[in-house]
């Protein structure tokens, strides 16, 4: 399969923390379909994945979210894990890069955790989205309204809630990268 052929993938996370499968199950799934997935990150080197709360396996980090730009990918992957993107919304050019995302229109899919980072950058402010339910309230007081449903899309911005979303949340990032989000 290669109906994303020509398409970079740009995939947001911290140095650790990052829940290995929401990581490495939709890098897969962009990577089979054709397109380049790209791993961002603050920080150079490597970053950590866990399985849970255990240690996995580490990534090389492509590039540094400071010297990426929105224009060079077609859509952004922000993978959960608790403590991934609790450490992202505390710097300023991955929040930065992620609302600069968001406003472009470019599809934005966020799993788990992941949308704390979506709240940090204040773009879910009249928006349906889920996530992780321990996140709800924060979502609210943002100004969005937190759905429990397997995969939410709204405008450019596809949400799941955990690793058993995967299935729907990679089939709804591929559909949405292929023939953009206003098909959605």
């Amino acid at each position: 399969m290669s109906h994303l052929s020509g398409k970079t993938i740009a995939f947001l996370v911290a140095s650790e923390g990052i829940e290995r499968v929401e990581l490495t199950d939709p890098w897969k799934a962009v990577g089979d379909a054709g397109a380049t997935p790209v791993l961002l990150s603050p920080e150079e080197g490597e970053v950590q994945t866990f399985n849970h709360l255990d240690k996995a396996e580490k990534r090389p980090v492509d590039k540094t979210v400071s010297s990426a730009s929105v224009d060079d990918y077609d859509a952004l992957v922000l993978p959960g894990g608790v403590a991934n993107p609790d450490a992202l919304r505390m710097d300023q050019d991955a929040v930065a890069f992620v609302r600069d995302f968001v406003q472009s229109g470019k599809v934005v899919a966020a799993i788990c955790h992941a949308p704390w980072t979506l709240v940090e950058a204040d773009v879910v402010r009249g928006k349906q989205l889920t996530s992780w339910p321990s996140l709800q309230t924060d979502i609210r007081n943002a100004g969005g309204e937190w759905i429990d449903k397997e995969v939410v899309v709204d405008g450019n911005l596809i949400t799941s809630r955990n690793p058993d979303d995967l299935p729907a949340f990679n089939g709804q990032l591929l559909e949405a990268v292929a023939h953009g989000v206003a098909s959605q």
